[in-house]
Protein backbone atom coordinates (compact mmCIF):
# COMPACT_ATOMS: atom_id res chain seq x y z
CA UNK A 1 0.00 0.00 0.00
CA UNK A 2 1.32 3.55 -0.92
CA UNK A 3 1.56 6.51 0.99
CA UNK A 4 -1.48 8.18 -0.68
CA UNK A 5 -3.20 5.00 -0.23
CA UNK A 6 -2.24 4.60 3.88
CA UNK A 7 -3.39 8.06 4.16
CA UNK A 8 -7.42 7.36 2.67
CA UNK A 9 -7.41 3.97 4.27
CA UNK A 10 -7.32 5.83 7.42
CA UNK A 11 -10.30 8.43 6.70
CA UNK A 12 -12.15 5.53 5.01
CA UNK A 13 -11.72 2.04 6.77
CA UNK A 14 -9.70 2.42 9.80
CA UNK A 15 -11.10 1.92 13.40
CA UNK A 16 -13.08 5.24 13.81
CA UNK A 17 -11.22 6.32 17.96
CA UNK A 18 -7.76 5.12 16.34
CA UNK A 19 -8.78 7.14 12.75
CA UNK A 20 -9.39 10.36 14.86
CA UNK A 21 -6.33 9.81 17.24
CA UNK A 22 -3.96 9.51 14.39
CA UNK A 23 -5.59 12.66 12.49
CA UNK A 24 -5.97 14.55 15.65
CA UNK A 25 -3.38 13.98 17.69
CA UNK A 26 -0.68 15.52 15.32
CA UNK A 27 -2.94 18.39 14.40
CA UNK A 28 -3.13 18.85 17.85
CA UNK A 29 0.10 18.79 18.99
CA UNK A 30 1.08 21.28 15.75
CA UNK A 31 -1.09 23.73 16.52
CA UNK A 32 -0.36 23.39 20.30
CA UNK A 33 3.38 24.05 19.55
CA UNK A 34 1.79 27.02 17.45
CA UNK A 35 0.12 28.60 19.95
CA UNK A 36 3.13 27.92 22.36
CA UNK A 37 5.61 29.93 20.53
CA UNK A 38 3.24 33.08 20.79
CA UNK A 39 3.11 32.58 24.46
CA UNK A 40 6.74 32.26 24.55
CA UNK A 41 7.05 35.10 22.59
CA UNK A 42 5.14 36.87 24.99
CA UNK A 43 7.25 35.49 28.02
CA UNK A 44 10.29 36.70 26.41
CA UNK A 45 8.74 40.34 25.62
CA UNK A 46 7.39 40.51 29.39
CA UNK A 47 10.99 40.52 30.27
CA UNK A 48 11.62 43.49 28.52
CA UNK A 49 8.74 45.10 30.00
CA UNK A 50 4.80 46.37 30.51
CA UNK A 51 4.85 48.53 27.22
CA UNK A 52 7.09 46.23 24.93
CA UNK A 53 4.29 43.28 26.38
CA UNK A 54 1.35 45.68 25.62
CA UNK A 55 3.17 46.08 21.96
CA UNK A 56 2.82 42.97 20.98
CA UNK A 57 -0.92 41.91 22.41
CA UNK A 58 -1.67 45.44 20.29
CA UNK A 59 -0.09 43.76 17.08
CA UNK A 60 -1.56 39.88 17.88
CA UNK A 61 -5.02 40.40 16.15
CA UNK A 62 -3.67 41.79 12.70
CA UNK A 63 -2.41 38.20 12.66
CA UNK A 64 -5.69 36.75 13.33
CA UNK A 65 -7.00 38.72 10.27
CA UNK A 66 -4.50 36.95 7.72
CA UNK A 67 -4.85 34.07 9.48
CA UNK A 68 -8.48 34.73 8.63
CA UNK A 69 -7.90 34.75 5.10
CA UNK A 70 -5.88 31.74 4.95
CA UNK A 71 -8.61 29.73 7.20
CA UNK A 72 -11.50 31.18 3.99
CA UNK A 73 -9.18 29.64 1.58
CA UNK A 74 -7.61 26.88 3.64
CA UNK A 75 -10.37 25.69 5.83
CA UNK A 76 -12.86 26.15 3.45
CA UNK A 77 -11.13 23.69 0.35
CA UNK A 78 -10.51 21.01 3.47
CA UNK A 79 -14.55 20.56 3.57
CA UNK A 80 -14.60 20.26 0.34
CA UNK A 81 -11.64 18.57 -0.67
CA UNK A 82 -12.68 15.98 2.02
CA UNK A 83 -15.98 15.28 0.46
CA UNK A 84 -14.43 15.32 -3.11
CA UNK A 85 -12.10 12.56 -2.22
CA UNK A 86 -15.12 10.57 -0.09
CA UNK A 87 -16.69 10.87 -3.58
CA UNK A 88 -13.52 9.91 -5.95
CA UNK A 89 -13.61 13.24 -7.26
CA UNK A 90 -9.86 13.67 -7.88
CA UNK A 91 -9.67 15.66 -10.71
CA UNK A 92 -11.89 18.50 -9.42
CA UNK A 93 -10.01 17.99 -5.98
CA UNK A 94 -6.42 19.41 -7.94
CA UNK A 95 -8.48 22.17 -9.55
CA UNK A 96 -10.42 23.01 -6.00
CA UNK A 97 -6.71 22.73 -3.97
CA UNK A 98 -4.38 24.82 -6.64
CA UNK A 99 -7.48 27.42 -7.22
CA UNK A 100 -7.85 27.85 -3.43
CA UNK A 101 -4.44 28.65 -2.54
CA UNK A 102 -3.27 30.49 -5.60
CA UNK A 103 -6.31 32.53 -4.56
CA UNK A 104 -5.42 32.95 -1.14
CA UNK A 105 -2.11 34.40 -1.48
CA UNK A 106 -2.95 36.89 -4.09
CA UNK A 107 -5.89 38.42 -1.84
CA UNK A 108 -3.30 38.05 1.51
CA UNK A 109 -0.87 40.23 -0.02
CA UNK A 110 -2.93 42.89 -1.32
CA UNK A 111 -4.56 43.21 2.44
CA UNK A 112 -0.69 43.34 3.98
CA UNK A 113 0.10 45.96 1.34
CA UNK A 114 -3.01 47.68 2.45
CA UNK A 115 -2.05 47.18 6.34
CA UNK A 116 1.71 48.65 5.88
CA UNK A 117 0.63 51.40 4.20
CA UNK A 118 -2.01 52.38 6.87
CA UNK A 119 0.46 50.77 9.81
CA UNK A 120 0.50 53.68 12.74
CA UNK A 121 -3.80 54.60 12.60
CA UNK A 122 -4.38 50.90 12.54
CA UNK A 123 -1.99 50.75 15.71
CA UNK A 124 -4.04 53.63 17.48
CA UNK A 125 -6.80 52.14 16.77
CA UNK A 126 -6.21 48.20 18.27
CA UNK A 127 -4.98 50.01 21.73
CA UNK A 128 -1.35 51.35 21.18
CA UNK A 129 -0.99 53.98 24.08
CA UNK A 130 1.55 56.69 23.66
CA UNK A 131 3.99 54.65 25.76
CA UNK A 132 3.34 51.25 23.51
CA UNK A 133 3.20 52.76 20.32
CA UNK A 134 7.07 53.09 18.99
CA UNK A 135 7.60 49.44 20.64
CA UNK A 136 4.22 48.44 18.69
CA UNK A 137 5.43 50.17 15.03
CA UNK A 138 9.25 48.51 15.19
CA UNK A 139 6.91 44.68 16.05
CA UNK A 140 4.56 45.14 13.82
CA UNK A 141 6.59 46.15 10.45
CA UNK A 142 8.44 42.83 10.29
CA UNK A 143 5.62 41.30 11.86
CA UNK A 144 3.16 42.20 8.75
CA UNK A 145 5.68 41.81 5.94
CA UNK A 146 6.03 38.24 7.37
CA UNK A 147 2.48 37.23 7.15
CA UNK A 148 2.43 36.40 3.53
CA UNK A 149 4.41 33.49 4.60
CA UNK A 150 1.37 32.43 7.03
CA UNK A 151 -1.19 32.61 4.36
CA UNK A 152 0.31 30.34 2.33
CA UNK A 153 1.17 28.07 5.90
CA UNK A 154 -2.18 28.07 6.96
CA UNK A 155 -3.66 27.49 3.53
CA UNK A 156 -1.81 24.87 2.61
CA UNK A 157 -2.01 22.84 6.43
CA UNK A 158 -5.61 22.87 6.26
CA UNK A 159 -5.81 21.05 2.25
CA UNK A 160 -3.24 18.65 3.14
CA UNK A 161 -4.90 17.50 6.32
CA UNK A 162 -8.02 16.78 3.93
CA UNK A 163 -6.10 13.95 2.63
CA UNK A 164 -5.22 12.67 5.75
CA UNK A 165 -1.58 13.84 5.86
CA UNK A 166 -1.74 14.77 9.79
CA UNK A 167 1.64 13.70 10.58
CA UNK A 168 3.22 15.79 7.72
CA UNK A 169 0.92 18.97 9.38
CA UNK A 170 2.49 18.28 12.60
CA UNK A 171 5.78 18.03 11.78
CA UNK A 172 5.80 21.29 9.76
CA UNK A 173 4.13 23.29 12.57
CA UNK A 174 6.42 21.55 14.91
CA UNK A 175 9.73 22.74 13.00
CA UNK A 176 8.50 26.30 12.78
CA UNK A 177 7.60 26.79 16.31
CA UNK A 178 10.55 25.08 17.89
CA UNK A 179 12.33 27.38 15.56
CA UNK A 180 10.65 30.88 16.45
CA UNK A 181 11.22 29.52 20.24
CA UNK A 182 14.53 29.30 20.06
CA UNK A 183 15.34 32.09 18.09
CA UNK A 184 13.51 34.41 20.38
CA UNK A 185 15.63 33.31 23.42
CA UNK A 186 18.83 33.99 21.25
CA UNK A 187 17.53 37.44 19.99
CA UNK A 188 16.43 38.80 23.16
CA UNK A 189 18.73 37.03 25.71
CA UNK A 190 22.10 36.42 23.53
CA UNK A 191 22.19 39.53 20.88
CA UNK A 192 19.80 41.89 22.94
CA UNK A 193 17.58 42.62 19.87
CA UNK A 194 14.34 43.33 21.88
CA UNK A 195 11.61 43.05 20.28
CA UNK A 196 12.70 43.89 16.87
CA UNK A 197 14.78 40.63 17.42
CA UNK A 198 11.25 39.19 18.36
CA UNK A 199 9.67 39.99 15.20
CA UNK A 200 12.30 38.74 13.00
CA UNK A 201 12.43 35.42 14.67
CA UNK A 202 8.87 35.30 14.04
CA UNK A 203 9.60 35.96 10.62
CA UNK A 204 12.24 33.34 9.94
CA UNK A 205 9.92 30.37 11.32
CA UNK A 206 7.63 31.26 9.28
CA UNK A 207 9.70 31.18 6.05
CA UNK A 208 11.12 27.67 7.31
CA UNK A 209 7.80 26.41 7.12
CA UNK A 210 6.90 27.35 4.22
CA UNK A 211 10.02 25.90 2.87
CA UNK A 212 8.83 22.40 4.71
CA UNK A 213 5.13 22.67 2.70
CA UNK A 214 6.74 23.28 -0.63
CA UNK A 215 8.53 20.33 -0.53
CA UNK A 216 6.00 18.17 0.37
CA UNK A 217 3.72 19.74 -2.55
CA UNK A 218 6.86 19.59 -5.29
CA UNK A 219 7.92 16.42 -4.15
CA UNK A 220 4.71 14.67 -5.18
CA UNK A 221 3.74 13.09 -2.08
CA UNK A 222 0.28 14.99 -1.67
CA UNK A 223 -2.59 13.37 -3.09
CA UNK A 224 -3.27 16.80 -4.96
CA UNK A 225 -1.62 18.04 -7.39
CA UNK A 226 -1.12 21.24 -7.32
CA UNK A 227 -0.13 23.56 -10.03
CA UNK A 228 -0.78 27.04 -11.85
CA UNK A 229 -2.53 24.65 -15.04
CA UNK A 230 -4.80 23.53 -12.43
CA UNK A 231 -5.98 26.99 -11.68
CA UNK A 232 -9.96 27.14 -13.05
CA UNK A 233 -11.93 29.47 -11.15
CA UNK A 234 -15.24 29.02 -11.09
CA UNK A 235 -18.43 30.82 -9.44
CA UNK A 236 -19.58 27.26 -8.48
CA UNK A 237 -16.21 26.25 -6.98
CA UNK A 238 -16.00 29.53 -4.74
CA UNK A 239 -19.22 28.52 -3.35
CA UNK A 240 -18.40 25.53 -1.90
CA UNK A 241 -14.91 27.40 -0.85
CA UNK A 242 -16.42 30.29 0.51
CA UNK A 243 -19.80 28.64 2.24
CA UNK A 244 -17.51 26.85 4.41
CA UNK A 245 -14.28 28.80 4.67
CA UNK A 246 -16.56 32.19 4.88
CA UNK A 247 -17.90 31.38 8.81
CA UNK A 248 -14.35 30.06 9.54
CA UNK A 249 -12.74 33.60 8.43
CA UNK A 250 -15.89 35.40 10.25
CA UNK A 251 -14.79 33.40 13.28
CA UNK A 252 -11.14 34.78 12.85
CA UNK A 253 -11.54 38.39 12.29
CA UNK A 254 -13.82 38.98 14.63
CA UNK A 255 -11.46 37.20 17.29
CA UNK A 256 -9.20 39.73 16.17
CA UNK A 257 -12.20 42.53 16.13
CA UNK A 258 -12.83 41.26 19.91
CA UNK A 259 -9.32 41.29 21.03
CA UNK A 260 -8.56 44.82 19.79
CA UNK A 261 -11.91 46.36 20.91
CA UNK A 262 -10.93 44.32 24.28
CA UNK A 263 -7.29 46.27 24.54
CA UNK A 264 -8.75 49.68 23.15
CA UNK A 265 -11.02 49.62 25.85
CA UNK A 266 -8.00 48.46 28.75
CA UNK A 267 -6.14 50.93 27.34
CA UNK A 268 -8.28 53.17 29.36
CA UNK A 269 -6.98 51.19 32.61
CA UNK A 270 -3.66 51.51 31.54
CA UNK A 271 -0.64 49.49 30.11
CA UNK A 272 -1.43 47.02 33.19
CA UNK A 273 -4.39 46.12 31.59
CA UNK A 274 -3.57 45.90 28.36
CA UNK A 275 -0.89 43.56 28.93
CA UNK A 276 -2.38 41.08 31.71
CA UNK A 277 -5.69 40.83 29.01
CA UNK A 278 -2.70 39.95 26.75
CA UNK A 279 -1.15 37.01 28.79
CA UNK A 280 -4.33 35.53 29.88
CA UNK A 281 -5.05 35.39 25.96
CA UNK A 282 -2.18 34.02 25.04
CA UNK A 283 -2.61 31.50 27.51
CA UNK A 284 -6.47 30.62 27.22
CA UNK A 285 -5.22 30.27 23.59
CA UNK A 286 -3.35 27.13 24.24
CA UNK A 287 -6.43 25.12 25.47
CA UNK A 288 -8.42 27.12 22.67
CA UNK A 289 -5.33 25.78 19.80
CA UNK A 290 -5.39 22.21 21.02
CA UNK A 291 -8.80 21.48 20.85
CA UNK A 292 -9.03 23.36 16.99
CA UNK A 293 -5.73 20.91 16.24
CA UNK A 294 -7.76 17.69 17.02
CA UNK A 295 -10.84 18.97 15.45
CA UNK A 296 -9.02 19.91 12.38
CA UNK A 297 -8.57 15.76 11.71
CA UNK A 298 -11.98 15.18 13.02
CA UNK A 299 -13.69 17.36 10.25
CA UNK A 300 -11.33 15.82 7.50
CA UNK A 301 -12.89 12.64 9.03
CA UNK A 302 -16.35 13.96 9.06
CA UNK A 303 -16.41 14.90 5.70
CA UNK A 304 -14.68 12.42 3.88
CA UNK A 305 -17.10 9.65 4.85
CA UNK A 306 -20.26 11.93 4.70
CA UNK A 307 -18.72 11.94 1.21
CA UNK A 308 -18.33 8.89 0.81
CA UNK A 309 -22.04 8.16 2.57
CA UNK A 310 -20.97 6.42 5.22
CA UNK A 311 -23.25 8.30 7.99
CA UNK A 312 -22.60 5.26 10.98
CA UNK A 313 -19.14 6.56 10.99
CA UNK A 314 -20.15 10.28 11.11
CA UNK A 315 -22.24 9.59 14.05
CA UNK A 316 -19.83 7.85 16.06
CA UNK A 317 -16.73 10.76 15.27
CA UNK A 318 -19.03 13.03 16.54
CA UNK A 319 -20.04 11.44 19.83
CA UNK A 320 -16.40 10.28 20.49
CA UNK A 321 -15.01 14.20 19.72
CA UNK A 322 -17.63 15.36 22.12
CA UNK A 323 -16.30 13.40 24.65
CA UNK A 324 -12.85 13.71 24.32
CA UNK A 325 -12.83 17.48 24.02
CA UNK A 326 -15.51 17.83 27.11
CA UNK A 327 -12.59 15.63 29.65
CA UNK A 328 -9.69 17.93 28.30
CA UNK A 329 -11.74 20.96 28.67
CA UNK A 330 -12.29 19.90 32.63
CA UNK A 331 -8.90 19.00 32.68
CA UNK A 332 -7.80 22.71 31.58
CA UNK A 333 -10.32 24.63 33.64
CA UNK A 334 -8.70 22.59 36.73
CA UNK A 335 -5.18 23.56 35.82
CA UNK A 336 -5.61 27.01 35.80
CA UNK A 337 -8.17 27.06 38.86
CA UNK A 338 -5.05 25.87 40.78
CA UNK A 339 -2.41 27.42 39.05
CA UNK A 340 -3.60 30.96 37.98
CA UNK A 341 -0.69 32.71 40.23
CA UNK A 342 2.30 30.71 39.26
CA UNK A 343 1.15 31.37 35.42
CA UNK A 344 0.76 35.15 35.93
CA UNK A 345 4.06 35.13 37.63
CA UNK A 346 5.98 33.72 35.20
CA UNK A 347 4.82 36.48 32.33
CA UNK A 348 5.12 39.62 34.92
CA UNK A 349 7.35 39.37 37.97
CA UNK A 350 7.51 43.19 38.91
CA UNK A 351 3.85 44.82 38.22
CA UNK A 352 1.41 43.82 40.81
CA UNK A 353 -1.44 45.37 38.78
CA UNK A 354 -0.78 42.67 35.96
CA UNK A 355 -1.08 40.20 39.15
CA UNK A 356 -4.34 41.03 39.88
CA UNK A 357 -6.15 41.76 36.58
CA UNK A 358 -4.41 38.64 34.92
CA UNK A 359 -5.60 36.13 37.44
CA UNK A 360 -8.84 37.55 37.12
CA UNK A 361 -9.35 37.54 33.44
CA UNK A 362 -7.73 33.94 33.43
CA UNK A 363 -9.94 32.34 36.38
CA UNK A 364 -13.16 33.54 34.62
CA UNK A 365 -12.30 32.75 31.32
CA UNK A 366 -10.88 28.97 32.57
CA UNK A 367 -14.30 28.21 34.44
CA UNK A 368 -16.29 28.78 31.35
CA UNK A 369 -13.72 27.27 28.98
CA UNK A 370 -15.28 23.63 29.92
CA UNK A 371 -17.85 24.12 27.22
CA UNK A 372 -15.89 25.23 24.89
CA UNK A 373 -15.51 21.57 23.39
CA UNK A 374 -18.85 21.43 23.23
CA UNK A 375 -18.91 24.64 20.91
CA UNK A 376 -16.55 23.78 18.84
CA UNK A 377 -17.32 19.98 17.98
CA UNK A 378 -20.93 21.20 16.77
CA UNK A 379 -19.38 24.00 14.94
CA UNK A 380 -17.17 21.86 13.04
CA UNK A 381 -19.73 18.75 12.72
CA UNK A 382 -21.75 20.80 10.69
CA UNK A 383 -19.11 22.51 8.59
CA UNK A 384 -17.55 19.31 7.62
CA UNK A 385 -21.35 18.59 6.39
CA UNK A 386 -21.96 21.41 4.67
CA UNK A 387 -24.31 22.93 6.80
CA UNK A 388 -22.64 26.48 6.69
CA UNK A 389 -25.53 28.31 8.44
CA UNK A 390 -25.62 26.21 11.92
CA UNK A 391 -21.87 26.39 11.57
CA UNK A 392 -21.63 29.87 10.33
CA UNK A 393 -24.06 30.91 13.37
CA UNK A 394 -21.89 29.25 15.83
CA UNK A 395 -18.84 30.86 14.68
CA UNK A 396 -20.07 34.48 14.10
CA UNK A 397 -22.28 34.63 17.42
CA UNK A 398 -19.62 33.44 20.21
CA UNK A 399 -17.09 36.22 18.75
CA UNK A 400 -19.71 38.67 16.98
CA UNK A 401 -23.31 38.71 17.61
CA UNK A 402 -22.86 37.78 21.69
CA UNK A 403 -19.39 39.56 22.43
CA UNK A 404 -19.05 42.94 20.63
CA UNK A 405 -22.33 44.29 21.68
CA UNK A 406 -21.29 42.93 25.20
CA UNK A 407 -17.17 44.18 25.36
CA UNK A 408 -19.10 47.34 24.30
CA UNK A 409 -21.72 47.68 26.69
CA UNK A 410 -20.49 46.00 30.20
CA UNK A 411 -17.52 48.41 30.88
CA UNK A 412 -19.95 51.39 30.72
CA UNK A 413 -21.75 50.04 34.22
CA UNK A 414 -19.20 47.82 35.66
CA UNK A 415 -15.74 49.70 34.16
CA UNK A 416 -12.82 46.91 34.19
CA UNK A 417 -14.32 44.55 35.73
CA UNK A 418 -17.58 44.54 32.71
CA UNK A 419 -14.52 44.11 30.33
CA UNK A 420 -13.44 41.22 32.00
CA UNK A 421 -17.17 39.14 32.31
CA UNK A 422 -17.70 40.15 28.70
CA UNK A 423 -16.02 36.92 27.12
CA UNK A 424 -17.23 34.43 29.76
CA UNK A 425 -20.89 35.97 29.16
CA UNK A 426 -20.77 35.61 25.61
CA UNK A 427 -19.68 31.93 25.66
CA UNK A 428 -22.64 30.66 28.47
CA UNK A 429 -24.58 32.92 25.18
CA UNK A 430 -23.01 30.59 22.66
CA UNK A 431 -23.59 27.23 24.48
CA UNK A 432 -27.12 28.08 24.83
CA UNK A 433 -26.99 28.41 20.85
CA UNK A 434 -25.50 25.05 20.19
CA UNK A 435 -27.83 23.77 22.35
CA UNK A 436 -31.05 25.25 20.11
CA UNK A 437 -29.02 24.28 16.67
CA UNK A 438 -28.09 20.57 17.41
CA UNK A 439 -31.63 19.94 19.14
CA UNK A 440 -33.30 21.37 15.63
CA UNK A 441 -31.00 19.25 13.70
CA UNK A 442 -31.98 15.64 15.97
CA UNK A 443 -28.18 15.27 16.53
CA UNK A 444 -28.11 13.53 20.06
CA UNK A 445 -24.43 12.38 21.45
CA UNK A 446 -25.11 8.54 22.70
CA UNK A 447 -22.45 8.05 24.89
CA UNK A 448 -22.71 4.43 25.45
CA UNK A 449 -21.83 3.75 21.78
CA UNK A 450 -19.11 5.81 21.46
CA UNK A 451 -17.37 4.52 25.02
CA UNK A 452 -18.24 1.08 23.09
CA UNK A 453 -16.44 2.78 20.33
CA UNK A 454 -13.43 3.92 21.94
Amino acid sequence: MNENNKKLYLLKDEQISTALLKLGIPTMVGMLISALYNVVDAYCVGELGTAQMGAVSVVFPLGLIMTGIALLFGSGASSYLARLLGNKQYKEANRCASTALFTSIAVGVIIIVIMLVFVNPILRCLGATDTIFPFAREYAVIFISGLVFNVFNVTVNNMIIAEGAAKFSMIAMLIGGMTNMLLDIVSIYVLKMGINGVAIATLISRIISTILYLTYILSGKSVFKISIRNIKPSKDLYIEIFKIGLPVMIFQILSSIALGSTNTIASAYGDSAVAAIGIASRIMSLGTMAIFGFLKGFQAFVGYNYGSGRMDRVEKSKNIALLWTTCFCAIVTVCILLFSKDIIYAFNKNDPAVMSIGRKVLILNGIIFLGLGFQLVYGTFFLALGKSKEGGAISVCRQGAFFIPLVLIMPIFFNLNGLIIAQPLADMASIILVFILKSKQNLKPNLKQCMEEV
